[in-house]
């Protein structure tokens, strides 16, 4: 699962990653309500679980030995659509740093890639209403806003 191109590495993300993936997640107005960089403990378990299922990828992209982007890549088995699998990429983060620089492009080519691999037939994502720039971005890389996304906090 490792992937070197251009002094970028994705591998899969380790414990010891955690501390620049959770800084990630909280670096922006939305993840700051929400992540406690502070406090590793609830991470390292949601981390191990990650771990032990066979559909779930964490990974990591590293540059010169700096982890610089995250995204979790999950395959889906399912029925419909003639018992077609998906996948669904959750949590994508940029370092501050790279933004603008084609990691995220790299990471999302990535990520389609491992799809296909899995003999994925759809990708798919959501992302938050408030992000206009990571919406502009998807659609350049070819998705499209074809359905509305509810939530129910428990």
């Amino acid at each position: 699962m490792t992937d070197t191109t251009a002094e970028l590495t994705i591998r899969a993300a380790t414990e010891a990653d955690l501390p620049a993936i959770v800084a990630m997640l909280a670096d922006d107005p939305l993840g700051a309500t929400r992540e406690s960089p502070d406090d590793l403990a609830p991470y390292i378990a949601a981390l191990k679980h990650i771990d032990g299922d066979p559909n779930q990828r964490l990974v990591v992209a590293v540059r010169e030995d700096r982890v610089v982007g995250t995204l979790q890549l999950t395959i889906v088995p399912g029925l419909s659509r003639k018992g077609a699998s998906r996948s669904i990429i959750e949590g994508v983060r940029v370092h501050a740093d790279e933004r603008g620089s084609g990691l995220g492009t790299r990471f999302i080519e990535w990520a389609i890639e491992q799809s296909r691999l899995e003999n994925c037939q759809l990708v798919q994502l959501t992302s938050d209403v408030t992000r206009v720039d990571a919406h502009r971005f998807y659609e350049r890389l070819g998705f499209t806003a074809s359905h509305v996304g509810f939530k129910l906090p428990l």
